[in-house]
């Protein structure tokens, strides 16, 4: 009788930062055994002042840089940028301008050598239609709007299908209106492909409205300052969502923890979008 060996239990956190190092050619040190995980499906907010390492952060997750001390895994194996599991949204679309918005999402399944051609462009098709742009697909760039090119950049990085996904502030750059469009058509999408998010955002509305967890950040090399969950119903939406006491006790008590952030780093500068601190 032949004995099988048990099989090893699936990694508890899809993304783990375990007590990494990092410091610059200039010898500014941004993280000093710095850890942080999100559970498989989370969405994690990270919040905090420049030069707290936000972007540093995503970098060091999806590969591109490499800490000195401690490593970063996703769902229990380490991290290097050709990971398909992992898939980063940047700030700006970056679109080739002279594709159109079908080609631009089929591009990383082209380079990915994932199926035929017909097959490449059935699926982007598919991804069009599911941030609602399919009847833009042969669009060019230009031809859109700012949020309905971030929304063909969405698309092409949700059709590699990765269980990871990374976003530095996506929404920045669009008007009040549109990201706030942005916001629950991203909590559609997450709820529908159960993706973890790790989320950045200057925006403290924005972090409680999206998130399960919204992380604080200190001034470098700090670490984290705070973690708040978030409970708050879901599905969520503009109209109803921040209408609730909860939500405005959720976005007072994040703005006392970045009043308190900033507080120890009287020189730093830094916008944070809310109605208290814009009235």
């Amino acid at each position: 009788m032949s004995s099988q060996s048990p099989k090893p239990n699936p990694p508890t956190n899809a993304l783990s930062v375990e007590a990494i190092s990092f410091s610059y050619a200039n010898g500014h040190q941004v993280f000093d055994q710095f850890s942080l995980s999100a559970r498989p499906g989370e969405f994690v907010a990270i919040l905090g002042p420049s030069g707290c390492g936000k972007t540093t952060l995503l970098n060091l997750l999806s590969g591109f840089q490499q800490p000195s001390q401690g490593q970063v895994q996703i769902n229990g194996k380490p991290i290097r940028p050709e990971r398909e599991e992992l898939g980063y949204v940047f700030q700006s679309p970056q679109l080739f301008p002279w594709l159109s918005a079908l080609e631009n999402v089929r591009f990383g399944l082209r380079m990915a050598g994932q199926g035929s051609v017909g097959e490449q462009r059935d699926k982007a098709l598919s991804y069009l239609r599911l941030v609602g742009l399919e009847h833009a697909a042969q669009r060019l760039p230009q031809q859109l709007s700012g949020g309905m090119q971030q929304r063909v950049s969405l698309a092409r990085t949700l059709a590699l299908e990765p269980s990871v996904l990374l976003m530095d502030e996506p929404f920045a750059a669009l008007d009040a209106i549109s990201r706030n469009s942005m916001n629950e058509e991203i909590l559609r999408i997450w709820a529908q492909l159960g993706q973890t998010v790790l989320f950045i955002t200057h925006d403290i509305d924005e972090a409680v409205f999206l998130a399960d967890r919204v992380v604080v950040l200190n001034i470098a090399p700090g670490g984290i300052h705070s973690e708040l969950q978030v409970d708050l119903p879901r599905p969520r939406s503009n109209l109803q969502t921040r209408r609730l006491p909860a939500f405005l006790d959720y976005r007072n008590e994040l703005m006392a923890h970045i009043s308190h952030v900033m507080a120890q780093a009287p020189g730093a500068i830094q916008t944070y979008s809310s109605p208290e601190l814009t009235a």
